[in-house]
């Protein structure tokens, strides 16, 4: 387990992204996947409002519901960090004073819980000023109905700002940047997110670590994928992508291990990271990504040559 910085939550060195449920994995299949990452020692679970309004017949909040619904038949929430999301639903969009409340009780609804351990700002809502999201962010928290609070897709200015205003104002402050990073998406988390991040003593959870399946060696020149995601991933099967790969299995051949664990190691070897989500729409897929492996430093430096 480790820590988060500036937290006193203990967290497993993977994060389980809870995109997949309602989506992809229907509530049984899903499941199988809590199941298993809790068997296997997984405590923090990363969901949000809006997953997965973008199915057809969704509405949104599928994948916190399910969670609920698993958290109620086994009795473990006390034994869960449980991270979810506002600003991107449809239906409660943005961060002003009045949609946080609404979308919180309906997130604390959904999940059959009384507080959320780590709340995130989904997006940077720059038509509300950063005082009424963060004051209200703290009304919530001394009401016990969330922990931390966390930014999601904000550039390194604007999380720096946004920390400043809480010190200014005695507000409660962001302690955990998520965004996209991964060895096809390097940017702009290594060019202006994480020394943000360092500097302000906090730390990355990074999303799409595996970039969206594609690092997970399942896809190979002239093979055809059955996932959702398939389309998504063209943009990385090009000759840099394949080398990205072909690195990938060597150093998984030395360490007996996945791709995919291998990719999550590169990044936790960066120092600004604390723990990578992924998510799983298998179980099978989840053991792929539960292996927790240190890279040594000539790996790490070979993987940032074939993905530079």
């Amino acid at each position: 387990m480790i820590t988060l910085p500036k937290t006193d939550l203990e967290v497993h060195p993977l994060c389980l992204g809870g995109n997949t449920f309602g989506w992809s994995a229907d509530e049984s299949e899903s499941f199988a996947v809590l199941d298993a990452y809790f068997q296997a020692g997984g405590n923090f679970i990363d969901t949000a409002d809006v997953y997965s309004e973008w199915k057809e017949g969704n509405v949104g909040g599928e994948s916190e519901t399910i969670i609920g619904n698993w958290m109620k038949s086994r009795g473990n929430r006390d034994k869960l960090v449980i991270a979810t999301k506002v600003a991107k639903l449809s239906t409660r969009p943005g961060l002003s004073k009045s949609n946080i409340n609404s979308a919180l009780d309906d997130s604390l609804r959904r999940l059959q819980t009384d507080r959320i351990d780590l709340y995130y700002s989904h997006e940077d809502d720059k038509k509300t000023p950063l005082e009424e999201t963060l004051g209200t962010y703290t009304d919530v928290i001394k009401a016990g109905k969330v922990r931390y609070i966390g930014a999601s897709q904000h550039t390194g200015e604007r999380l720096k700002v946004a920390v400043e205003t809480s010190i200014k104002n005695g507000f409660a402050q962001y302690i955990v940047l998520q965004d996209q990073y991964n060895l096809m998406e390097r940017n702009p988390f290594e060019a202006e997110q994480a020394e943000v991040v360092k500097s302000l003593g906090i730390s990355a959870l990074p999303f799409y670590g595996l970039a969206r399946g594609f690092l997970s060696g399942k896809y190979r020149p002239g093979v055809k994928v059955d996932s959702v995601r398939a389309e998504s991933v063209q943009q990385y099967q090009t000759a840099k992508g394949w080398q990205v790969v072909e690195t990938l299995e060597k150093i998984a051949k030395t360490h007996e291990a996945s791709l995919s664990s291998v990719a999550l190691g590169w990044l936790r070897a960066n120092s600004a990271v604390s723990t990578p989500i992924a998510s799983a729409r298998t179980v099978e897929q989840l053991k792929e990504t539960m292996n927790v492996i240190s890279l040594t430093n000539d790996e790490v430096a070979s993987l940032n040559a074939a993905s530079a």
